[in-house]
């Protein structure tokens, strides 16, 4: 029995898949019955009329589906990963953190929207707070159990590699904490920001956590390692379980979340999933693959960034004038969706651009 869980990996990568995918496809119905009853419903309210008018059928849609997810993922993480493994054990304390502090974003949010104008949940600054701190402790405790990883003085999982044949950049513990920080804090965001229209980020997050579990494979495998000449951490492979958790709890949840939407993930979900996604990427040493895995989820960060900037940069000063956009609105996604294009063929567009990201982000490995 031990064997069988702590050695045979494909095996328990299946297990974990197939389990998540279960939990979240069976309890589904009876879940979101639930959040109906709570009258847990959101209501699309955007900085713009017509957006608001396009997304008008989603109302009082449920949303706090997450849960089940972050459910899910926990449920068979604990099953079929060692949970010996201490990145194992940081990465659950991330996936209960941020989904706490999705759930009371979400939960402020939807009695706001009940009971008063706006839909705004805790403040920006405010989840970044909780955010980083996670982060930080995050990275001490990963940095102090990767000190396994050190070969001949060289420690691989505390240093930092480009996807380019590249001697590997030595950290310090204050530079391998900021790289952890902006990793999965500027993860956890970009996912929440994509989640905006049926399967579009659920989609999107079963392709890059499927390339993070053959990358997790990769460096936690001596042999694989090197073989495609990437770091070898020690204990990474676990991480392998996590990723096919995530793959199958999110396409169980597509199953409802595909358009029509019949419940969202909202922050409960969509905070976890990106931080541990960028968790994977700190613990695999891959966090440049990450940026270009994840193209979508940089597309979509980078279109809000850049429609604030060009906005507040071309306010004349005085006047009491708005500026001007870069985009429709902002993320990229309703840009299109204002421009005339259907949302399942926004959804399935975006699908296939990170299909090809990935594809692209598994093919930078040749480049070692």
């Amino acid at each position: 029995m031990v064997y069988f869980f702590y050695q045979r990996l494909i095996l328990r990568i299946a297990a974990a898949a197939v389990v998540s995918f279960l939990i979240v496809l069976l309890l589904g119905p009876a879940f979101i019955r639930f959040l109906m009853r709570q009258k847990l419903g959101d209501r699309p309210e955007f900085d713009h009329a017509d957006l608001n008018q396009l997304t008008r059928h989603k109302s009082n849609t449920p949303t706090m589906g997450g849960a089940l997810i972050v459910i899910a993922v926990l449920a068979s993480t604990l099953l079929f990963a060692n949970t010996y493994n201490s990145y194992i054990r940081i990465s659950l304390v991330a996936l209960l953190w941020l989904g706490v502090l999705g759930g009371v974003d979400d939960w402020i949010k939807l009695h706001r929207v009940a009971g008063a104008p706006g839909r705004d949940g805790l403040k920006m600054w405010e989840k970044l707070v909780f955010q980083i701190a996670a982060a930080v402790l995050i990275a001490v405790s990963t940095y102090h159990y990767g000190r396994a990883s050190a070969i001949e003085g060289v420690n691989p999982a505390h240093s930092f590699y480009l996807p380019v044949p590249a001697d590997p950049i030595p950290l310090s513990l204050l530079a391998y904490t900021v790289i952890t920080a902006l990793t999965m804090v500027g993860t956890s965001n970009a996912v929440n920001l994509t989640d905006g229209m049926d399967g579009l980020a659920t989609g999107c997050l079963v392709i890059v956590a499927a390339v993070f579990l053959l990358l997790a494979v990769a460096v936690g495998l001596p042999a694989w390692a090197n073989s495609f000449h990437l770091p070898m951490v020690a204990g990474a492979a676990e991480m392998t379980i996590m990723c096919a958790a995530i793959v199958g709890a999110c396409l169980g949840f597509l199953w409802y979340n595909a358009h029509p939407a019949q419940v969202f993930m909202g922050d409960t979900g969509s905070l976890p999933l990106g931080g541990l996604i960028g968790y994977v990427a700190v613990v695999t040493r891959q966090e440049i693959l990450l940026a270009v895995a994840g193209g979508v989820f940089v597309m979509e960060a980078l279109s809000v960034l850049l429609q604030v900037g060009y906005f507040k940069l071309t306010k004349p000063k005085g006047t009491g004038l708005p500026g001007r956009r870069l985009f429709r609105v902002a993320p990229i996604h309703h840009h299109f969706h204002l421009g005339g294009w259907a949302e399942s063929k926004v959804v399935v567009r975006f699908w296939l651009l990170g299909l090809l990201f990935a594809a692209l982000a598994l093919a930078m490995l040749k480049l070692r």
